[in-house]
């Protein structure tokens, strides 16, 4: 039996062990539309009886060692190396990852167990002044019950950034993943813990549609959730959390510029535009959407870039060696196409592109763009790299921050210009001479304006704030005198 056989979790979700389940879904791979199992669906039901359960449990996982919540981390990221090869294939069919992408996303989850097992060693407060005869301190304590609602693009590590730290600082947790990607984004995770022994009823996998995450946000035991997705979809959980006054961690869209400045580099700048805009189909929150280039770079950059384009092959990444798998479903491929061919029809240029191609959809470059049409003003989510120019830095950091959205920006060029360049940016992260999708286990990640609520992502600063209450807590030597 392999470490994720179907024999463990078809027909099933996890909830205190493996439930069977009466509703139950397909696992679909994009590239044919093969069956690849069966996975149980929950109900709202099940999340409540899940919520309750992981309220009982939390407190005795809140109150094992921090030396016990750290192994449970570290075997955790031993085992995700173990089995990473088997994780990858399920990336790569279930997700349409290419095979680049798929050792990218589980080395980053391997990294994120190992960076999260330091998080219970980590100081948990401070010592504060006071002007009576006592002590003060301000200490963290876990939030209690947290609620995670992952995507489909990286299905795996956007769950496991959530679910690792909450669980390293002594929360349960109800995972629910996108149904497009119930085994890479929540299979593989329930599977991971369990056999890293995390006690049953900590961690609760529970696969299913809107009602389903309706459920765990609305829930009165989880006190925190822990949202990555579409920001239509975020505003209504912000909603519906602010009304429960529940905090709700939002890492939502984003419609990324990669700033290309005089003087660049075109062949390097072209290269790292392509990766921006192209890897895993553009189906990244950070991808970069948006290329602003110096007018006295702009043709030749289009030219290059349209040249890698043109050389990318679209194909079923389980079996053939291509740069671009499927998009993750036909509503995303027409979607992708219908944005590309109303902005031709507004008088948008194709230089690359343009073309539905199977289930996947041909790297595509547009210029003679205005600020107005749909493939420069929404997030697209797929392998498409809009062109404009600009003149001056003042320009540029104008076209820059005219987007609704602020989560990455990369900078190409003079690295003095870059950082000035940068002071005037709305953004969540800046990469100077690099492109838009980064990530680390320890740097913090999220976006401003409509890409979100910060970051609440990534390193122990940030953790600590997403998956821990703070507590005011004062000591004195003796019964305190009142006057009544």
């Amino acid at each position: 039996m392999t470490f994720l056989d179907s024999a463990v979790w078809g027909g099933k979700f996890c909830s205190d062990g493996w439930r069977h389940s009466p509703a139950r879904q397909p696992v679909t791979e994009p590239a044919t539309g093969d069956r690849l199992g069966t996975v149980g669906v929950a109900t709202a039901e099940d999340v409540d009886r899940a919520a309750a359960r992981a309220a009982e449990t939390q407190r005795a996982w809140a109150a094992t060692s921090p030396q016990r919540r750290a192994a449970v981390l570290r075997r955790a990221g031993e085992l995700f190396t173990e089995h990473a090869a088997e994780i990858e294939d399920w990336l790569v069919r279930e997700a349409g990852s290419v095979r680049s992408k798929a050792g990218f996303e589980t080395g980053l989850a391997i990294g994120e167990c190992f960076e999260c097992a330091a998080l219970p060693a980590h100081p948990q407060g401070e010592v504060l002044t006071s002007e009576d005869a006592r002590w003060s301190l301000a200490r963290r304590r876990p939030a209690g019950v947290v609620g995670v609602i992952a995507p489909f693009n990286f299905p795996l590590v956007l769950g496991l950034r959530s679910v690792a730290p909450a669980l390293a600082l002594g929360n349960a947790v109800l995972l629910k993943p996108d149904p497009r990607t119930a085994v890479s984004g929540g299979v593989v995770i329930a599977r991971i813990f369990e056999e890293a022994g995390l006690p049953a009823g900590v961690l609760h996998l529970l696969p299913g549609d809107g009602a389903v995450g309706r459920a765990v946000v609305e829930a009165p035991e989880v006190r925190v959730v822990s949202f990555t997705g579409s920001t239509p979809v975020g505003r209504a959980i912000g909603e519906r959390a602010g009304r429960l006054l529940k905090r709700a961690h939002l890492e939502l869209g984003g419609n990324n510029a990669l700033v290309v400045l005089p003087g660049a580099d075109v062949a390097r700048a072209a290269s790292a535009g392509a990766f921006g805009s192209y890897l895993h189909q553009g189906q990244i929150c950070m991808t970069t959407g948006r290329h602003i280039v110096h007018e006295s770079l702009v043709d030749e950059y289009t030219a290059a870039l349209a040249a890698k384009a043109d050389a990318l092959r679209v194909g079923d990444p389980a079996r053939e060696d291509v740069a671009l798998g499927p998009l993750i479903d036909r509503g995303q491929l027409e979607r992708v196409h219908c944005i590309v061919t109303d902005s031709v029809a507004a008088g948008a240029k194709l230089a690359a592109g343009g073309e539905i191609d199977g289930a996947g959809y041909r790297a595509t470059v547009l210029t003679g763009l205005t600020t107005d049409m749909p493939a420069w003003r929404e997030e697209i989510f797929g392998p498409v790299a809009p062109v404009v120019s600009f003149s001056t830095t003042e320009e540029a950091a104008r076209i820059v921050n005219d987007c609704e959205y602020g989560l990455s920006v990369g900078i190409l060029g003079d690295v003095g210009t870059a950082m000035r360049l940068a002071d005037r940016i709305d953004s969540g992260k800046v990469h100077i001479n690099e492109q838009t999708v980064s990530d680390e286990p320890n740097a913090p990640f999220g976006g401003v304006k409509a890409s979100g609520t910060g970051s609440r992502f990534g390193g122990p600063a940030a953790n600590a704030e997403a998956f821990t209450e703070t507590q005011w807590l004062t000591v004195r030597p003796d019964i305190a005198d009142y006057p009544f």
